[in-house]
């Protein structure tokens, strides 16, 4: 995700605690649009018929490895209070369920409390069956399998150079990295985040590298990126990064991204169906930081055990290190200029106490572009995935408007 100034602008009013709705209505994302089921070639370079059908099957265009289910599947029975009729206000108007999926191009929305389903909707050609990617949700996976490989000892601490584990960039900016810094987005390396499939941005260089097919490109294109700042004194929002976290994974257990995430958390979350991964090249490393696909009660699964099973393979008390800032760089309302979110380990944090917004505090989500979150509000048991098709990678109303919504469920819920 990149923050624009407008998105920091708009999101100002959050910060200084103005009621969720203070926007107009998000223009150009109604889901009228005649869908397809034939993939552009490029997650980047999507028409609104086939971008659906894109993000449905990213195995038909690029390498993929698939993260296998276990054999039992975790059962969510329906919750005591649906929220089916649940309204919401947002610009001016009162938006129900319908309004917000259409306004927002939403494949996808699942609401979970005490693992219990109270809203559950498709749309834009999706069913329980889809596996939809979900962008740099992909980033938050990848904190966790570092957490996984810390408590299995692979990984010996979170303050090790980078390049204990990866001595390919011995002689590189990562060189003075430790893995926390990078956890945190501070590794004060040079990365442009800007979404394009062409042109001077590492985005597009990312996708060049994908496209080229081979294995290794892509540590190679993070070994050519220059230092632009002292290791953790900035925060720089980079996809490449989390790439980085992921082959640390993979070099320190042995084992790919996608056998890991397989074997510590889909066979133990009870996952309905196998899931897949974007891999750099054909026989290469997953990427680390984007493009995970799997069905949505499955990233509700996801949530759920993160919240209640993963203390048996994460270190104690890491979720709440992973979901909430831990030094002043990341700090809520130290990123952006007015924005009041933070950072935790590759997980967005909303703020706690006296500068919580309504019925949020606490709460942390992954997000992707084009509109993919997963919400996970510890204090009321709840968990939230929004799977979308935004017209463009990061709508600022369109987040607001999720956040207004989700708020409005969490009210509902407690």
């Amino acid at each position: 995700m990149r923050m624009n100034t407008k998105r920091r602008d708009l999101l100002k009013l959050l910060g200084a605690g103005a009621a969720f709705g203070a926007l107009g209505p998000l223009a150009g994302c109604g889901g009228g649009d005649e869908l397809t089921e034939a993939p552009a070639d490029n997650l980047l370079d999507t028409t609104p018929s086939n971008q659906a059908a894109t993000y449905r099957h990213v195995d038909r265009i690029a390498a993929t490895r698939v993260v296998s289910r276990g054999g039992s599947v975790l059962n969510l029975p329906a919750h005591a209070t649906p929220l089916d009729a649940l309204q919401y206000e947002f610009g001016g108007q009162t938006l129900s369920v319908a309004d917000y999926m259409q306004r927002n191009r939403t494949s996808g929305l699942l609401v979970l409390q005490g693992g219990a389903v109270a809203l559950e909707r498709y749309g834009m050609g999706s069913d329980a069956a889809s596996r939809w990617t979900t962008f740099s949700v992909a980033k938050s996976v990848t904190s966790t399998l570092v957490g996984a490989a810390v408590a299995d000892g692979s990984i010996a601490s979170l303050d090790d150079r980078v390049t204990r584990y990866l001595p390919a960039l011995n002689g590189t900016a990562y060189a003075d990295n430790t893995i926390r810094e990078l956890m945190r987005m501070s590794s004060g390396v040079r990365w442009d985040e800007t979404y394009s499939a062409t042109g001077d941005s590492d985005i597009a260089r990312l996708s060049q590298a994908v496209r080229a097919n081979r294995p290794g490109a892509m540590l190679e294109l993070m070994a050519s990126r220059p230092r632009d700042a002292a290791p953790g004194s900035v925060f720089n929002y980079s996809t490449g990064e989390s790439f980085v976290l992921g082959a640390v994974v993979a070099a320190a257990t042995g084992a790919n991204l996608s056998d890991y995430l397989s074997d510590r958390v889909w066979q133990r979350a009870g996952m309905e169906a196998d899931a897949y991964w974007l891999l750099e090249a054909e026989g290469g490393l997953e990427m680390g930081g984007d493009n995970l696909s799997a069905t949505l009660r499955d990233y509700g699964r996801l949530g759920r055990f993160l919240m209640h099973g993963a203390e048996a393979v994460l270190p104690s008390g890491w979720m709440a290190l992973a979901g909430q800032p831990d030094n002043a760089v990341t700090d809520h309302g130290q990123l952006y200029a007015g924005y009041p979110l933070g950072y935790g380990y590759q997980w967005w944090s909303f703020p706690r106490g006296p500068s919580a917004l309504p019925y949020m505090d606490g709460a942390f989500t992954a997000e992707g572009i084009f509109g993919q979150f997963i919400y996970i509000d510890t204090q009321r048991d709840m968990v939230a995935v929004v799977l979308s098709a935004w017209p463009a990678a990061w709508v600022d109303a369109a987040e607001y408007e999720t956040y207004a919504m989700l708020a409005t469920v969490a009210a509902n819920l407690a």
